[in-house]
């Protein structure tokens, strides 16, 4: 046990279609090869991309038709995305367009952000409506929901997988740390802010998880910097993640996680997702060996992650108090090597200003890369390293699918103004 020291666009009519390619990068546009989504440069080289057929298809009259390239009946799958005509694909010359895309939303500036180049709008998932934005689907979420399924409607994950051949959220569970079903705590909650002045990034909530509890001192929160939960936990297999200069501890404690079994849209490319993760290591207890940790452990494994973990810093930090982001915190000039460029703002109302020193990230954003219509799972995890003291915890929301044919890469970086 250790102790502390004083200081230490689409219309069909009849049977007529006329379809520009989707959103994905036209003739001429560049593709810098930067982070899709996040628009930063990524700190590792894994990647996915995305073709887009340039075509126009005609099928009229129940006979085939042909036009720039494209020979499609109502019948056949001319561009082999499993969807005829009839079937609802509503341009059988691009295997971006289909009922199992999602849409690529598209700026006044021609862009959708994140190295995809210039892009036409486009009906994608074949609704008959062009860049209609999805409703979002975590309003009336209970702060202790039992229903896993809530925490990813939390964080924009809305869209469930059909038996069918389908997109979205396959399952979703309470585990530990090591993937073990684990019964709902306090540990987990869902809530519209945390704090004052950290609301939901998108919707109407954001999921918490904690090594501690995951409340706010006006929701029944811990009341100290200490508050024990699960106990003595089991790390998955290659953590805590190593880091050379501030080796951790291998015994974790009052571990939690959300495990997301999903399956990505045929014209997806990669996903993102935002967190925060907040500490009351901080900053006694940087680069020790009970710093806690967070991770985003995908199956299977994308190229560039660290044993298929995603959120690590450039320099492979994992998400602790020794990440290169940890800007939120009040400055004191007994840690000058800390200057706190980010103020303390962040932590009113959350109990990391009242109950110890504390300090946080402020928002990152992960992307990752995924095939088209892949089906993989994501457990994100926290933990106590070395003890059960000196807790943590993590917010996550805003989950979003990248399919702008773009490069995404393996990274983490801070979100993007």
């Amino acid at each position: 046990m250790r102790t502390l020291g004083s200081r230490n666009a689409l219309v069909i009519t009849g049977l007529w279609l006329a379809a520009a390619c989707s959103a994905g990068q036209q003739d001429g546009a560049d593709d810098d090869g930067s982070n899709a989504g996040a628009g930063g440069q990524s700190s590792t080289q894994a990647s996915s991309t995305s073709e887009t057929v340039s075509a126009t298809t005609s099928f009229g009259e129940g006979t085939g038709g042909s036009m720039a390239g494209c020979d499609s009946g109502p019948n056949e799958d001319a561009d082999m995305d499993g969807f005829t005509f009839m079937q609802g694909d509503c341009n059988d010359c691009d295997a971006n367009v289909n009922p199992n895309a999602i849409e690529v939303i598209v700026d006044d500036m021609g862009m959708g952000g994140g190295g995809g180049g210039m892009m036409a709008p486009a009906d994608e998932d074949c609704d008959g409506m062009i860049d209609n934005v999805p409703m979002p689907c975590d309003a009336g979420l209970m702060l202790a929901s039992s229903d896993a399924l809530d925490a990813a409607r939390a964080i924009e994950l809305c869209h469930q997988a059909t038996p069918e051949a389908d997109w979205g959220v396959v399952s979703s569970q309470w585990v530990r740390a090591n993937g073990t079903v684990a019964a709902p705590t306090d540990q987990w909650g869902i809530m519209p802010e945390f704090g004052p002045n950290m609301p939901a990034r998108a919707g109407e909530n954001l999921f918490v998880m904690s090594s501690g509890k995951a409340r706010l001192p006006s929701n029944g929160g811990c009341g100290s910097n200490i508050c024990s939960g699960t106990g003595l936990g089991v790390a998955p297999p290659g953590f805590p993640q190593d880091n050379p200069s501030c080796p951790p501890s291998k015994e974790i404690n009052d571990d939690v996680g959300l495990e997301l079994t999903l399956k990505a849209p045929s014209n997806a490319t990669g996903y993102q997702f935002d967190f925060d993760f907040y500490s009351f290591e901080f900053p006694e207890w940087v680069c020790d060996s009970y710093n806690d940790q967070f991770i985003a452990l995908v199956n299977p494994a994308p190229m560039g992650s660290i044993n298929g973990n995603i959120s690590f810093d450039s320099m492979n930090n994992p998400v602790s108090v020794n990440i290169a982001f940890f800007d939120v915190c009040t400055y004191d000039s007994f840690y000058p090597q800390f200057p706190c460029t980010l103020g303390p703002a962040e932590l009113s109302g959350t109990g990391f200003d009242i109950w110890d020193d504390a300090g946080a990230t402020s928002w990152l954003q992960t992307t990752a890369p995924i095939g088209p219509g892949e089906t993989f799972s994501i457990r994100f995890a926290i933990w106590d390293t070395g003890d059960d003291a000196w807790d943590s915890s993590v917010l996550i929301d805003n989950f979003e699918w990248i399919a702008n044919g773009g490069t995404v890469n393996v990274g983490t970086n801070p979100v993007p103004d």
